[in-house]
């Protein structure tokens, strides 16, 4: 369980290929490592798409928890926030290193991070395969 980070949700919708699962925020998503990165955090109401298991039998209305690996909350964070900030803290020491102006040095660092994030951006579908959710009956 201490590997998993976990949404409590609905089936609203079984396809033969995605269920969605619609989940409520609750306020523990704040504590949660992995919170700002975790689509399921931003807001109040989200439906999460979980490939279909077949052999669960599930049904539209139930309560399940929707489970993301705790590793992968972790890589979360590291993408979204230690990276660029490294990337952000090497392009100002770099530029005032070479003589430029603070404010250049500055305008330097948030086009790094520009930069960072587009390329994140052209790359989100092969990341987001990484982070595949998975459904479990909830614990009684």
């Amino acid at each position: 369980m201490s590997e998993d980070i976990a949404h409590n949700g609905t089936i609203v919708c079984i396809g033969p290929k995605i269920t969605k699962v619609l989940i409520i925020s609750e306020s523990a998503c704040g504590s949660c490592g992995a919170s700002g990165f975790c689509s399921a955090a931003e807001a109040r109401r989200k439906e999460i798409e979980v490939p279909t298991d077949h052999l669960a039998n599930y049904a539209v209305g139930e309560e399940v928890e929707v489970l993301l690996k705790k590793s992968m909350g972790n890589r979360a964070v590291w993408l979204a926030y230690v990276f660029p900030l490294a990337v952000l803290m090497i392009l100002i020491v770099s530029l005032l290193r070479l003589g430029v102006g603070e404010i250049v040095a500055a305008l330097g660092g948030v086009a790094g991070i520009a930069v960072y994030y587009f390329i994140i951006y052209l790359f989100k579908d092969r990341i987001a395969k990484d982070y595949v959710f998975y459904i479990r009956r909830k614990s009684v």
